[in-house]
């Protein structure tokens, strides 16, 4: 029998094994920066970064309990009271993504600025929040840090020249992964929806920059608590409730999870099984239900509101969707006329980074 190994001797084997390899993005995260001749902007001011409460208005305001109906003057107070959080998501994917086609400094620069005053100023840390705000903090962090992800990875180690910033930056990142987890863990299993899946997908980027495995877990935990929630039919039982929102909320739930699937499946763990196959079975129902938004109808008792369907980016889920499983042609058809796809809400080119890395492993 062979002698035990002494407790520190264990450690360090079991530390050497794969399942502790650092944590690492799609293949197409790794990309190298494009080269252009020109001349880029200048670098507009920094928005201020948001430091106050996050108490913002819904804009589903004065509705019933589907939360169905746009209050559009409540709309008009959310998009002010979240100006300058929207700003900096939009403009810092567009100089990430400017900077990764044509590497220009420039660009490079602005968004590293940019980010780093919000990250010294601890900008969306309040504890002060009601469901709409920390519903922005998670939507900025998954922003910001999917954006993140391109300089991260790329081969050409363009945060190299940044290693103050980058730390303060990614350290940013992570307290507000943090804030995320404790805001959207033990919930109920009826409030367990569309924001948990957002929430869920912030956090995989930021486990992926900060290689944090807790975090990691954190996520496809939460993907799994998804897929156990979509029937036989490809329902989401808690989107169904959304009345004449209840398709475009099936098809707003698949892009994070489409993305933690993806960035599961580039860690060694394959979610696409998870229910009998529910996050394709998802797909399906809300690709049937774009030609065709009877069942949604008939089973929610309300004419779907299909104005969010019709807006191509609405589908960006399809690009890492598409490198899990062996699209049809017609759904590969879909991908390639919606598309290029551009997401803020998912860092960025979303095409550009899984046609650049194709799974290996689809089927």
């Amino acid at each position: 029998m062979p002698a035990r190994l002494a407790p520190l001797t264990l450690m360090a084997v079991l530390l050497s094994g794969p399942a502790f390899a650092a944590l690492q993005a799609p293949a197409g995260y790794h990309a190298a920066v494009g080269q252009r001749e020109g001349k880029a902007p200048a670098c507009p001011a920094t928005p201020q970064p948001y430091t106050g409460e996050l108490q913002f208005t819904s804009k589903y305001s004065g509705s019933d309990s589907a939360r169905a109906t746009l209050n559009q003057q409540a709309e008009r107070d959310f998009r002010k009271q979240t100006e300058a959080i929207t700003h900096l998501e939009k403009e810092t994917g567009r100089l990430i993504t400017g900077y990764m086609r044509t590497g220009q400094r420039e660009r490079l620069d602005c968004a590293i600025t940019w980010l780093d005053q919000w990250a010294s100023a601890d900008a969306l840390e309040s504890e002060q929040f009601n469901h709409t705000g920390k519903s922005m903090r998670k939507w900025a962090l998954g922003s910001l840090a999917g954006a993140w992800l391109r300089l991260k990875f790329s081969e050409s180690q363009p945060l190299a020249a940044y290693p103050e910033q980058s730390e303060r930056i990614e350290a940013w990142f992570t307290r507000l992964a943090e804030h995320t987890v404790r805001e959207w863990s033990d919930l109920p299993l009826r409030k367990i929806n569309n924001h948990s899946y957002w929430a869920a997908w912030s956090v995989m980027a930021v486990a992926v920059i900060a290689d944090r495995r807790d975090l990691f877990d954190w996520s496809v935990d939460q993907f799994r608590i998804a897929a156990n929630q979509v029937d036989d039919d490809g329902y989401l039982a808690n989107e169904m409730r959304r009345s004449q929102r209840a398709l475009a909320y099936h098809n707003y739930a698949l892009p994070p999870l489409a993305m933690i699937a993806a960035f599961a499946q580039a860690n060694g763990v394959d979610l696409r099984e998870e229910n009998h196959g529910a996050l394709q079975r998802l797909a399906e129902r809300v690709l049937q239900g774009a030609q065709d938004p009877a069942a949604f109808a008939q089973r929610t008792g309300a004419k779907q509101d299909m104005s969010e369907l019709r807006k191509d980016f609405k589908y960006a889920w399809l690009a890492p969707y598409c490198s899990l499983y062996a699209c049809s042609a017609q759904t590969q058809e879909l991908n390639k006329e919606m598309g290029p796809f551009n997401s803020f809400r998912l860092g960025g080119e979303v095409t550009q980074v899984f046609n650049n890395g194709r799974a290996d492993s689809q089927r």
